[in-house]
């Protein structure tokens, strides 16, 4: 199928779907700015069928698109790094990095630990701002898919490193759906979770027979996430670890903690009396039913 008939496609049933919806909102009666809020939005559609139109016209001479890599690059230990993670890494044309520089990105760091030559790579800073304020996210998040996407239109490989796993809680995220919705190629690459090396570095299982794991966020309500039964995982605590020690106390519950698992600064607590208050960001606590350590 010719790339620019392709695109003309594409975009007349993307146009077609959001009069589905439209209709639909208005039939629930939500009304027509409840869809523009929930739904694809037009002022995204407009530059998203550009991008699609401008890779058709170079797709026609001839030039392909690149593609884009999201890669794990595990918790902190080099060696717990893919061997996909590591041939992915050498043979790109440009790392992306959730961070201003190569020095202060984790990921990088971790990454040049198993890696030969890594500063000779060409490095594009992808920087997502720490804040809940969903106008500033959206804008960096297209920011951010706008420069990778003019590499991709280079034909280059790209790689954005991620700590853990991409798909757990990861930055990469927002950049994946928005690059395969313009129809570049993405594809994810998985990495050793961090909840999974801190379980591994204290010697414990996470999940056993039908015993449930929950892996709650940092901003997850503590109170509501130590009611549900089995292995409760809380990510990133470290800035209101200080009230989830008390509530854990206060329950007599059972938790451990994994601070910098596998990177410098390393700390382990075993019991729910030894968990530090002063824990920095890459802090996790994991907490366990009474009855299945008995």
């Amino acid at each position: 199928m010719p790339a620019a008939f392709a695109h003309d496609l594409y975009g007349r049933l993307v146009y077609r779907r959001l009069r589905l919806q439209i209709r639909q909102a208005i039939k629930n009666g939500r009304g027509f700015f409840y869809t523009m809020k929930t739904g694809p939005r037009l002022w995204n559609l407009a530059e998203i069928l550009r991008g699609r139109q401008k890779r058709a016209k170079k797709e026609s001479q001839g030039i392909m698109a690149g593609k884009i890599y999201g890669v794990g690059v595990g918790p902190g230990d080099p060696e717990l790094m893919t061997l996909k993670a590591v041939r992915l890494i050498e043979e790109a044309d440009v790392l992306a990095i959730p961070s201003r520089n190569r020095e202060s990105c984790v990921a990088y760091k971790i990454a040049a630990g198993a890696v030969k030559g890594l500063s000779e790579k060409e490095i594009l800073p992808v920087v997502f701002p720490m804040t809940k304020d969903e106008a500033v996210l959206k804008k960096s998040h297209e920011q951010g898919a706008r420069v990778v996407s003019e590499l991709l239109d280079q034909g280059k490989m790209v790689v954005f490193l991620t700590l853990g796993d991409p798909t757990v809680y990861s930055t990469y995220l927002y950049l994946h759906k928005r690059l395969a919705f313009m129809g570049y190629e993405a594809e994810i690459v998985s990495g050793v979770p961090s909840f999974c090396a801190a379980a591994a570095k204290l010697s414990i299982s996470l999940g056993e027979g039908a015993e449930s794991i929950h892996i709650l966020p940092g901003s997850y309500p503590v109170e509501e996430g130590l009611t549900l039964s089995g292995t409760k995982v809380l990510m990133k605590s470290g800035k209101q670890l200080k009230r989830v020690k008390q509530l854990l106390l206060s329950r007599g519950e059972h938790a451990m903690l994994a601070e910098n698992c596998g990177m410098d600064g390393e700390r382990l607590a075993h019991e729910t009396e030894g968990i530090p208050e002063d824990a920095g960001y890459y802090s996790l606590v994991i907490v366990k039913d009474r009855e299945e350590i008995q």
